[in-house]
Parts: C-alpha cells; structure tokens; sequence
C-alpha cells in the first residue's frame, strides 16, 4: 500500500489516539477532535493497536470504513482500552502503552492460494468471521498456523480454511506507530 498520509497527519492521527485515552482514562469523558484538514475526515477502515512493553494490550477497529477517519481512530481507541480479552485499560498503564494504528484498504474477495504473506485476511463462513491485520505474518510466518489460528479466532475449526464454504478476503494496511515515529 502506497505511503498516502505524511508524516505529520500519522503524528496527528496518533496524537488524537493518545489524547482520546487520556480523556478517557482520567476524566471519564469522550475527546472530540478537530481539523480542517479533509483527508482526515474521509471514511475508513481502521484498527488502533495498544502494546505495552511490546505485547499486545488492545486491538479494536473497523474493517469496512463506517466512519470518518478521526473519529473512528477516537472510537476503536477507547474500545481498545476495553478489549474484552484483556482487563480493562487503567490510567496507570497509559505512560507504558505504544499506540499504532492501522489503515485498511477496501478488502477484496479472493481465494487462500492469492493470498500473500503480508496481506490482511478475512475469512467468513456462514455467521463466523475473523481478520488478521498484515502485520499478524511477523508472529505466524507459517501459512497452515496463520490460516488454522484465524479460523479459531472465528470460532470455528482449525480447519475451516480448507472448507469450500469459506470465503476469503484480503486487504492492505498502512502501519504506523508511536515507536516508529520516534514518539
């Protein structure tokens, strides 16, 4: 996916992540962000990751693009900080937590064999879905794990992948984090 935001709309797009946490987390209230640029006000696909010391602390967001950019980064941040998988977010933690967010592309339907290493998924069947963002290849590199271990996430077999009832979708994502960015 090519580089389409500067790097100053990413250390915007994060600044608006960490000030929506910290409104949340201290004063229980929602942060409504503001800029004139158009860009950042285009609907997306988007997912907000929170690490603490490298691992993953919260990881929400929208695949299809339901909202404008900035307000979806501000929605899936404060949804991040209550990732059901994981205790909730305290404030005490936010100065340990690394921010990065994830802009998707359309995803388009494809099949397993047209999926490359470095391609976000999603695989559906029936009511069942699950998406692994791009950057899920750098834990599981081994396309049997990655595609069985995403088949689980849905809730169905380990399997399901090699089902002829699965669909599949792909989609790119341009990653960018506080720690890349020197934050």
């Amino acid at each position: 996916m090519s580089d389409e935001f500067t790097r100053g709309e990413k250390e915007y797009l994060l600044k608006i992540a960490r000030a929506t946490l910290e409104k949340y987390l201290f004063d229980r209230e929602k942060f409504e962000p503001q800029t004139t640029n158009q860009r950042l006000w285009e609907k997306r696909g988007v997912f907000v990751t929170l690490n603490k010391r490298g691992r993953l602390r919260g990881c929400i967001g929208y695949i299809e693009p339901v909202e404008a950019l900035i307000a979806a980064i501000r929605d899936n941040a404060i949804a991040a900080a209550r990732d059901p998988r994981f205790l909730p977010l305290e404030a005490s933690e936010l100065k340990e937590i690394e921010i990065e967010i994830s802009i998707l592309t359309l995803p388009e339907k494809t099949t397993s064999d047209e999926i490359k290493t470095g391609d976000g998924v999603i695989i559906r069947q029936g009511g069942a879905s699950a998406t692994y963002l791009p950057q899920v290849w750098d834990d599981l590199p081994d396309r049997r794990e990655f595609f069985g271990t995403l088949c689980e996430k849905a809730g169905l077999a380990a399997a399901c992948y090699q089902d002829k009832q699965t669909q599949f979708f792909k989609y790119q994502a341009m990653v960018f984090s506080e720690k890349h960015l020197g934050h």
